[in-house]
């Protein structure tokens, strides 16, 4: 292992386990384990998986002026936010660039925690102190001072049952990206949720894989025993621990971006995560001003960034190395992200998934590339396009969404 990289609380656990490690983010992290990905990522799709995902940073906002510091940097205008929810959008340069994405949590009128990627407590921290000018706001990184692990698929709330004290009360009332309790002690209006040593976790409904579930955050000396208690009582269900492969596999399938890589050094628009803006309803405007909106106003060197599905499980490459070719073979761009769902298939020239239902009994779902390219000029869903490295290529169709059927925004009284 390379000594200057930096490791979670469960390290010693991958390494036991026989993890394939490898460097993400700075962090030295599991990439799969002995199941193998595809074993992982059909685990999450049929019952539950759990991912460590203590390397993500996470960043305390207070104060008088924090709601709007953090509406001024933040895409998402989080004027209706209510205490208890939480939101996806994006902080961005004074190029509407992306610096990172991220989730801001509301704990109050005057607290907020956002949790953002790997390494980037610090900047995202010292982007919000450079535009807090006078306002009365403190900014404190929790980087290293929090853990957090994911579980993941439909039967991942009996998992957390047997974990959690009162989890009938804890499961009432929580659709998709709320949140309840707190890593340490609950403010003032957020309910207190531990685990049945008394242990208090932040269980937040939410994820990264498209599917039903939760992340926890919670105290890095309390990680390990939980993590191990998860997996023991999610056994009767064929819980796996899953590394950043299926995490990767998961996320592509359910067509959310990774940061630093589908989102970056390119204008914040033009892609699928439009939800992520505050636009208005005609989409030629938002509905706020915040830092970087002047520089997504259109211009004539725009990229546009599409998902798209394969052919077969195929992959292909990605970076500037592979092209980007329309049916007059004219190189459009590159590949920005290339995973295989091994959940979905293709049926009568539909999208399917192992849980769309009536599936035809002979059908074998074997799994397809997905991902994301990034092309010079609009297109239209449906169209063609072969993505080219050398002799090698594959055939890929820009679709709208990936894998279809997916839980994430299932009611929870779907799953208990």
């Amino acid at each position: 292992m390379n000594t200057s990289l930096k490791t979670t609380s469960l390290h010693q656990w991958h390494k036991d386990a026989g993890a394939k490690m490898a460097d993400f983010g700075g962090f030295d992290m599991p990439l799969w384990y002995e199941a193998g990905v595809k074993n992982e990522h059909l685990a999450v799709l049929k019952s539950a998986g759990i991912f460590d995902t203590s390397h993500m940073a996470c960043i305390n906002v207070g104060g008088k002026d924090s709601f709007a510091l953090i509406n001024f940097c933040f895409t998402r205008d989080i004027v209706s936010l209510k205490t208890g929810r939480c939101v996806y959008g994006a902080f961005l340069d004074e190029q509407g660039h992306c610096i990172d994405d991220a989730i801001v949590y509301k704990f109050g009128e005057t607290q907020f925690m956002i949790c953002v990627n790997a390494g980037m407590g610090a900047a995202i921290a010292s982007h919000l102190d450079s535009k807090k000018k006078q306002m009365d706001v403190s900014i404190e990184d929790l980087s290293g001072k929090i853990a957090k692990m994911d579980i993941q698929g439909k039967n991942s709330a009996k998992i957390l049952a047997k974990l959690i004290k009162n989890p009938e009360i804890v499961f009432d009332k929580m659709p998709y990206f709320s949140f309840k309790g707190h890593f340490s002690n609950a403010p003032d209006g957020i309910e207190n949720v531990t685990l049945a040593d008394g242990t208090p976790i932040l269980l937040s409904r939410s994820g990264y894989t498209g599917e039903f579930g939760f992340e926890i955050f919670i105290a890095p000396a309390a990680i390990v025993a939980l993590w191990e208690k998860t997996l023991i009582a999610g056994e009767e269900f064929g819980i796996t621990a899953c590394g950043l492969g299926a995490r990767d596999s998961l996320r592509a399938g359910a067509c959310l971006p990774l940061s630093h890589q589908d989102i970056g050094h390119w204008k914040f628009t033009n892609h699928p995560w439009s939800f992520a803006l505050p636009y208005t309803a005609d989409k030629k405007g938002f509905t706020k001003d915040f830092f970087g909106a002047k520089a997504l106003a259109p211009a004539d060197d725009d990229k546009f960034v599409y998902p798209f599905v394969g052919d077969t499980l195929r992959k292909a490459n990605t970076g500037e190395n592979t092209e980007v070719l329309d049916e007059n073979c004219q190189n459009l761009g590159q590949v920005l992200t290339c995973a295989t769902d091994m959940g979905i298939g293709w049926l009568e020239n539909k999208i399917v998934s192992i849980n769309t239902p009536d599936l035809p009994q002979d059908l074998k779902i074997k799994g397809l590339s997905c991902g994301f390219v990034m092309v010079s000029k609009p297109l239209e869903p449906g169209v063609k396009l072969s993505l080219k490295e050398g002799k090698r290529s594959i055939d890929v169709t820009f679709v709208t969404d990936i894998r279809p059927n997916r839980t994430a925004r299932m009611k929870l009284d779907n799953f208990i």
